[in-house]
């Protein structure tokens, strides 16, 4: 449903894209009085992460545990089960349902606001007579807009190699991951990066044989080294058949299954392919050439101060832009946005945003790494503790990981921190933060941290990075 723009009347600030950055952009600007418009192509609003993405994943992730948990540890919890089994069907309802809530929660929120909302491809289509940015909106009710600021806010899109030939059924992405009718009997997963390693979990668990392929030496490119290794020994111990240094040169599928090829290797049969190497800037049909707006080699939209594009006028914001394809990163863009266009100061701390994957254990980190902290010769003390010996984790029956936090040498403020652990999504909240108000780790260890929680391994790290780990 489209509501309709009164005629020949400028909006403030038209958003073209309702994902997590442009429905909040587009929010926080009816907040701050702007008249605001926000376009988007799907019926549903929420972009890639909540209709195909971030939240089905996470409800599939948790049912796939919850299947596991039945069959093979609640006994050790002294609950007796049998016959457990996997009703599909009604798990993807479940998912649904949950996806179905939440964009409803957000079309409410954008008619709470005030919000013109409006249902196809948005575009920019030049400068009006007027010398506003005009677009246009495509679809069942077609429509042009003058604005007197825009914001894009278009998303990615699934990165395609070359040699795969994708059906987007048999072959396919996330979004085909997510849906599947049955259980496939062999998974062949192309990329070991999060999306790969969190659907991959999800379909090892409900009983797929899962193979991984990854160019790289190892799981997680780019997530600090200790973690990496690691996670590399757990998901193998839970069944996850994984490969590093592989080259895929292509896939296709042949009769009812696929056929999988890399240098090297003997031909691979399986039943289905995931492709999860990345995403990239959904920037295609945006009309960035009728105002001369440029891309990167990535194609990401170029972006100076303030997120303004080449273009008066024009923003961008979220996964059309450099920086981490995170949902939560282009929320506050989307803030920043709006608030510098009301009053000439926006921010975001690109050094503490953090970053989750949400296999089990959780896998977390904010800030450098360790490798990037050496290669920048930058020196720093570094603590580190095990979940273990603390009380919560063993109540948990989720002893396996640690948490890690790099310190500044010299001044002690704390540079990154990585985790590896049960529920570690939750726990780096406390190390963002910390980061955001420039936190040494001395101030991380003398913070009064509940018992028995899994927060005081964080605590225990933060100690050890000045050697007095006080439990182990």
């Amino acid at each position: 449903m489209s509501d309709t723009p009164a005629e020949n009347q400028p909006f403030d600030v038209v958003v073209i894209g309702a994902g997590p950055g442009g429905y909040v952009a587009a929010i926080r600007a009816a907040q701050l009085g702007f008249r605001t418009a926000c376009i988007e192509k799907e019926p549903r609003l929420g972009g890639t992460c909540l209709r195909v993405g971030c939240i089905p994943s996470k409800a599939l992730l948790e049912s796939s545990e919850r299947y596991v948990e039945a069959q093979h540890h609640l006994a050790d919890h002294g609950v007796n089960v049998s016959g457990v089994g996997l009703d599909l069907a009604k798990m993807m309802q479940r998912k649904e349902g949950i996806v179905t809530s939440l964009t409803d929660g957000i079309a409410f929120l954008l008619k709470k606001n005030k919000i013109t909302r409006l249902t196809g491809h948005g575009r920019l289509a030049g400068t009006g007579a007027d010398g506003l940015t005009q677009v246009a909106v495509d679809g069942d009710t077609p429509a042009t807009l003058s604005a007197r600021h825009v914001v894009l806010a278009t998303g990615s899109q699934v990165a395609v190699l070359p040699g795969i030939d994708m059906d987007w059924d048999r072959i396919g992405g996330s979004t085909e991951a997510l849906s599947w009718p049955e259980v496939p009997e062999h998974l062949v997963v192309i990329g070991a990066g999060v999306i790969g390693l969190e659907l991959g979990s999800v379909w090892q668990r409900l009983g797929a044989k899962v193979t991984v392929l990854e160019y790289a030496d190892g799981p997680l490119p780019g997530m600090d080294g200790e973690v990496r290794k690691r996670a590399k020994r757990i998901f193998k111990k839970q069944g996850l058949d994984m490969h590093f240094g592989v080259r895929v040169t292509g896939a296709r599928v042949e009769g009812d299954g696929c056929v999988v090829e890399a240098d090297g290797r003997e031909p691979i049969t399986c039943d289905r392919v995931l492709l999860a190497v990345g995403r990239k800037p959904n920037t295609e049909g945006l009309g960035l050439d009728t105002l001369g707006i440029q891309t990167d080699k990535r194609g990401r939209i170029e972006v100076g101060a303030h997120f303004a594009t080449s273009a008066a006028g024009v923003y961008a914001i979220g996964d059309v832009i450099q920086g981490p394809m995170l949902a939560h990163k282009a929320e506050e863009e989307g803030v920043a946005v709006a608030e510098y266009l009301a009053t000439g100061y926006g921010h975001v701390d690109y050094d503490a945003i953090p970053g989750v994957v949400y296999t089990e254990p959780e896998i977390a980190s904010v800030g450098k790494t360790e490798e990037e902290l050496k290669a920048a010769d930058i020196p720093y003390r570094k603590g580190s503790f095990p979940f273990s010996p603390n009380g919560r984790a063993k109540a948990l029956g989720a002893t396996d990981g640690f948490v890690k936090i790099l310190a500044h040498a010299e001044t002690d403020r704390v540079l990154g921190v990585h985790m590896i652990g049960p529920r570690v999504g939750e726990l780096i909240v406390e190390a963002a933060m910390a980061m955001s108000f420039s936190a040494s780790s001395e101030d991380i260890a003398r913070v009064c941290h509940a018992h028995p929680t899994l927060h005081e391994v964080t605590k225990e790290a933060a100690l050890a990075v000045d050697g007095r780990a006080l439990h182990n």
